[in-house]
């Protein structure tokens, strides 16, 4: 046995193989996004990105139904879009063992909401594992596929960002290969029609019992003995915070948290004189242990909002925080607001909406950040795909009062995620929506993934690549017209005239990630202080190359100018330049 550092979604990864998994699929999002792509190391195990997570987990079933050990792994609001599969398969259950990963995102790092998905496994009414650190988020991947099996349930591991991401050490172990399980035909179990569903109903109460049953002296819970006067009920990442500040309590940590244990908490509490439990988000833990009677508390001194540390736990316990070695020392470090990179492609399309004034939906992606000063182009972004739906509905409610004016914004990942069947809808209902795919040919926000527009699979392999424009044709949009972003000029003409007709119209922005492409367009600009008239004109585009000099006069950071030549079109003095060549 060795032993490696790996981080949570690492340990993920090394559990599924470890455990003789075979097939995984995902959609990237922070924070789960290196789950699939460290699987995707492992040569036994097929890996491949889903267009959105509702298909990575149907197809992710089919695989367990089939007989291998499968995974799906998404973010918390990636499991909304699977949801519909997600509630159906528990009752279906499976034939070899399958996890789902739920990367919930506390504190909103990387989100648009924070949401607590263990609601979701009650919901569901499907088995839940929590780990707390990386052993235990391999040991309970490998647990969990047993564990599936064992009681004909999907898994849902849920996670939380610190858990994702922190890195702790992990013993090591050969892989286990697992035998495929043979595909039956079971139309009772496998086809959920209502005469089959309602008795399936059944058998998910009843597993619920089992799973309570099981959960009392399973090796995902334990009790750990301390002072008897102060006990803590805890999971996940909040067992390393409370275990911090309350070394000497006792603990009951939970690892199978739904259903939960109630026999062994109804145990613990009775030899407790205070009990506490210890939870980030909502009061999924205490609510539940509330209801049963015994006296617990929590959200009463916690904080409903927000991801956890040892910090927030001592100061709603009145706690004095303990001294830190050495001496504190006060940095003022700027602040830093998010902003495009230098050379986006994407900077160009949003001057040339603010230009025109348009009103623009957004959707999610890197492109959300022309939302904030100087852009400031960005009136709506809800989540995956909304944008067109956002844009279809503001015209059928405001008429012809932004005629001319509306936009639907959208990436090429985020549009084959979910973008596709509102593009249909607005043709289908006579809209005249126009919509703007921002194509920079990869999945940029999560770190450069492919997807079916790339024409590479996960693993680099050449595949067919989906068509964009010919998707679009094929929904009933007649006007599609391609433009290079960064020509301004060319841009601001195509938009006018697309703006301007009667009819559903698509907007294709092609060109690559700068990042990805690793790009330099021509050596860095430069400014003719003599020409500089400090109009400010280029600070508009918002690029973390343009500077101003102590004198109030623009200056090119050389370090980050790549010659994107997009503030030189906008510069009416002529004061930017082009290097000599």
């Amino acid at each position: 046995m060795s032993k490696a550092m790996l981080s949570g979604n690492e340990a993920i990864a090394r559990g599924f193989y470890e455990a003789g998994g075979k097939f995984a699929a995902a959609y990237p999002g922070t924070p789960s996004t290196e789950i699939l792509e460290n699987i995707s190391n492992y040569e036994e195990i097929t890996a491949q990105w889903a267009p959105n997570e509702k298909v990575a987990l149907e197809v992710a079933a089919g695989a367990a139904l089939g007989g291998v050990r499968s995974i799906a792994a998404m973010k918390h609001v990636g499991l909304n879009v699977a949801a519909d599969p997600f509630f159906s398969l528990s009752y279906q259950g499976v034939n070899a063992g399958i996890i789902i990963v739920s990367a919930d995102d506390p504190s909103m790092h990387s989100s648009q909401n924070e949401q607590d998905n263990r609601w979701f496994a009650r919901a569901a009414k499907v088995a839940m594992l929590e780990p707390s650190d990386s052993q235990e988020a391999k040991d309970f991947v490998m647990l969990g596929l047993k564990l599936s099996e064992d009681f004909d349930t999907p898994v849902l591991l849920r996670t939380t960002t610190r858990v994702n991401h922190s890195k702790s050490i992990v013993n090591l172990r050969p892989r286990v290969e697992i035998a495929p399980k043979k595909y039956v035909k079971n139309m009772a179990k496998n086809v959920l029609l209502p005469m089959n569903a309602r008795k399936k109903h059944v058998l998910v109460e009843e597993r619920l019992i089992r799973l309570a049953e099981y959960g009392y002296d399973c090796a995902f819970n334990r009790i750990e003995w301390g002072d008897n006067s102060l006990g803590i009920i805890c999971s996940g990442i909040s067992y390393q915070y409370a275990k911090e500040i309350f070394p000497n309590a006792s603990f009951l940590k939970l690892g199978l948290t739904n259903p939960l244990p109630f026999k062994l908490i109804t145990q613990f509490s009775g030899r407790v004189e205070k009990l506490y439990v210890i939870e980030e988000l909502d009061p999924f833990l205490e609510e539940q242990i509330s209801a049963r009677g015994i006296k617990v508390q929590g959200k009463e001194k916690l904080p409903m909002m927000g991801e956890y540390n040892p910090d927030v736990i001592a100061s709603a316990f009145a706690i004095g925080s303990k001294p830190q070695q050495g001496r504190n020392i006060a940095v003022n470090i700027p602040s830093r607001p998010p902003v495009l990179c230098p050379g986006c492609s994407h900077r160009g399309i949003f001057y040339v909406m603010k230009k025109l004034r348009l009103t623009v939906t957004g959707d999610i992606g890197c492109y959300t950040l022309a939302a904030i000063p100087p852009l400031e182009m960005m009136d709506t972004c809800l989540c995956m795909g909304a944008s067109v739906g956002y844009a279809h509905g503001i015209e059928k409610a405001t008429g012809d009062e932004l005629k001319g004016k509306l936009i639907g914004v959208i990436g090429d990942s985020t549009f084959l995620h979910s973008g596709i069947t509102g593009l249909i809808d607005l043709v289908y209902n006579q809209a005249v929506t126009k919509i703007c795919i921002l194509d920079n040919h990869i999945t940029a926000m999560t770190g450069h993934q492919e997807h079916p527009g790339t024409g590479l699979t996960l693993r680099r392999e050449a595949t067919n690549k989906v068509d964009l424009a010919e998707i679009c044709h094929a929904a009933g949009v007649r006007r599609v017209v391609r433009v290079d972003p960064y020509n301004l000029d060319e841009t601001i003409a195509v938009f006018k005239n697309e703006l301007a007709v009667d009819e559903p119209s698509v907007i294709i922005a092609d060109a690559p990630c700068i990042i990805r492409a690793r790009k330099r367009f021509s050596e860095p600009y430069y400014v003719d202080a003599n020409t500089c008239i400090k109009c400010g004109m280029c600070h508009r585009v918002g690029c973390p190359a343009i500077e101003k000099d102590e004198n109030g006069k623009t200056r090119i950071n050389p370090l980050f100018c790549i010659g994107c030549d997009i503030c030189r079109q906008v510069c009416k003095p002529g004061a930017i330049r082009k290097p000599d060549k």
